[in-house]
């Protein structure tokens, strides 16, 4: 089994690179998906943001209402600080879970978007940074997800710098260009990931 780390800023591309890994073969492990699932209703994740935060983070239906809760966390280290520390052991612990559970052969990507910022590095065999240029990473939050400028610069202020990714990383995809260079550079990561 290979172990890869794949990180890379907001809006820099790391969801796309996850799903053409994924259609190549690699066995995914979503931290963000995780993360959202350790706080649906009903489950000790989503308990202990209530009790941290209130019940103003619930939407009407009971589920969290995570825009609400960006926008809280995002605009306060310290928030941000108690939100991860409830939310990283259990998505640790399931990410654990779905590793054990591929084959020896597998290829295992941790698609963890703050690797960098938690020192996660050391854990894996191999860090995949997927890069873009804050320029662009902005322009595709404003333009792709709608977010506005100063919520979209906030978040990726609460990141790592670009420097510091490119720090960790042993092999680097650059996505500053458009759709069409990436599945290229992808494939070549992959086959060097299959040969790992």
């Amino acid at each position: 089994m290979v172990k890869v780390g794949l990180t890379g800023g907001i809006g820099a591309g790391k969801s796309e690179v996850s799903r053409l890994l994924a259609s190549y073969g690699a066995v995914i492990v979503d931290a963000d998906k995780i993360a959202r699932e350790v706080v649906e209703p009903g489950t000790p994740g989503l308990a202990a943001v209530v009790e941290e935060f209130g019940s103003d983070v619930l939407a009407p239906d009971g589920t969290l209402d995570r825009p609400k809760l960006g926008r809280i966390v995002f605009a306060d280290p310290e928030k941000l600080k108690a939100l991860n520390a409830i939310v990283h052991p259990l998505v640790g612990a399931r990410s654990a879970e779905l590793e054990a559970s591929a084959g020896p052969d597998a290829v295992v990507v941790h698609d963890v978007p703050l690797l960098t910022e938690n020192g996660l590095a050391p854990l894996y065999d191999l860090v995949v940074v997927v890069d873009a240029a804050p320029q662009t990473q902005l322009d595709r939050l404003v333009r792709l997800r709608g977010m506005a400028q100063d919520e979209a610069g906030s978040r990726m202020g609460a990141q790592a710098t670009r420097e510091q990714r490119l720090a960790v990383a042993d092999l680097v995809i650059d996505n500053d260009g458009p759709l069409e260079a990436l599945e290229p550079q992808v494939r070549a990561v992959w086959e060097r990931l299959r040969s790992a």
